[in-house]
């Protein structure tokens, strides 16, 4: 069996891990911005919703994983289907001064 073979038979999975850290800007349009997605999102069952809600309530970092969207991330991608996704957010310490985060730090000007 030659390489071409092994590649053109057999499925290839890819783990892709990104970490984003994200700076709240204004907690009150992003948790009101989170509870509409959640209210308009047609596959939530009501137990999944109150919980979605509760979450969004208790942490804003709750808010932010509802607009992590991974089909959007790869969907255009050609060749791909996504096998499986998760995520979770969470708070965390950050200090854009420190040599410790300068591999995240993004310049927007050199965008």
């Amino acid at each position: 069996m030659t390489s071409t073979e092994t590649t053109e038979d057999a499925p290839r999975y890819v783990k892709l891990k990104i970490e984003l850290i994200a700076e709240i800007t204004d907690e009150g349009a992003l948790k009101a911005a989170a509870l509409k997605q959640v209210a308009e999102d047609e596959y939530l069952d009501d137990e999944e919703r109150a919980q979605s809600v509760e979450a969004i309530e208790v942490d804003p970092s709750g808010s932010l994983a509802h607009f992590i969207d991974p089909v959007a991330l790869l969907g255009e991608v050609p060749g791909i289907e996504l096998a499986s996704a998760t995520w979770e957010s969470a708070q965390t310490e950050f200090d854009p001064e420190s040599e410790e985060w300068d591999e995240y730090t993004v310049d927007a000007s050199d965008e």
